[in-house]
């Protein structure tokens, strides 16, 4: 008989495809993945899976090279340092299909922040597609999302970067959660961006820019605006992991899962989407390596057992 999982996927931006890799591990041995909880880019794996849709996300975010993922953000945003992302989450409205939460096939809850009650929202009902774009609005980043009750949605990572608790309720055998900023070791096969990469990509971005100045009308200002924000995403980057750290750490003390998959936070930065294939592919080795140890009833590297 197949053992039952309730699966919980944390946030972490680009690194979130390894959760790809992590649910194709659980199917290839057999696993029954009965509930899913998500936060961020948790939420969105998690809300395609349920869907029955992560083979045609994979198979999207699998093309997409660095200038397309710079195609789905609006250049002329830039300068304001907030991205709407109205063409990334279009897409996504448009491969999940009006579907809401309660008719999928397998129990789904993703996790958002309301920073005016200053607490986290579960959404177990409701249209899909709003809900993952609430759970993974990263402030500063990405426009908060609104809704008709008054409530002002931002990244559930605010709060709950690791979103377990929904899981209890599913009383699967086991709760597996998978931690994306752990300060573990990238396996040697994935590359890490050398510094002549981030420099390459710099100067790709500013001649952008020279070709946007067309219709922006301070291209100057446009371009010494964009260089200071992509400054601003870094550090931004960098305080968002340590908090995710820090808060992961205090929700896996109260609800500790039976396995918590690791993922190393240096695999990739947040913002490196066009990495899918080769994330996905370390996803799918650590989990392996990870369910390896656990079905042998020890910890690894990668893996942490409880008890």
């Amino acid at each position: 008989m197949k053992k039952t999982v309730a699966l919980a996927l944390g946030s972490g931006g680009a690194r979130g495809y390894a959760h790809i890799g992590v649910i194709e591990a659980l199917e290839a041995r057999g696993y029954d993945i009965v509930m899913v909880s998500g936060c961020s880019m948790g939420a969105i794996i998690g809300g395609f899976y349920c869907a029955g849709e992560l083979q045609e996300y994979r198979d999207w975010v699998c093309t997409l090279n660095y200038l397309d993922v710079l195609k789905l953000v609006d250049v002329s945003l830039l300068s304001s340092g907030v991205i709407r992302g109205d063409r990334l989450y279009n897409r996504i409205a448009a491969m999940l299909n009006g579907r809401n939460i309660e008719d999928l096939a397998i129990p789904f809850t993703s996790v958002a922040v309301d920073i005016r009650s200053k607490k986290e929202v579960w959404f177990q009902r409701g249209s899909l597609q709003h809900a993952v774009r609430a759970s993974a609005a990263i402030p500063s980043l990405f426009n908060p999302v609104t809704d008709d009750s008054g409530r002002v949605l931002v990244d559930g990572a605010v709060l709950n970067p690791l979103p377990i608790l929904p899981c209890v309720s599913a009383h699967a055998d086991l709760m597996i959660a998978v931690d994306l900023n752990a300060d573990v070791p990238v396996p040697g096969e994935v590359k890490v961006e050398s510094e002549d990469e981030s420099q390459q990509k710099r100067a790709w971005f500013n001649t952008l820019l020279d070709k946007a100045g067309q219709w922006l009308e301070n291209k100057a200002g446009a371009r010494k605006n964009a260089d200071e924000n992509l400054g601003k995403l870094e550090i931004l980057n960098q305080v968002f992991e340590v908090m995710s750290a820090s808060l992961t750490r205090y929700k896996l003390a109260g609800y500790p899962p039976d396995l918590l998959i690791k993922m190393p936070l240096s695999a990739c930065e947040m913002y490196e989407f066009y990495r899918a294939e080769e994330i996905i592919n370390m996803g799918r080795r650590i989990a392996d390596e990870a369910l390896d140890a656990f079905e042998a009833g020890h910890s690894s590297l990668y893996g942490d057992r409880a008890g």
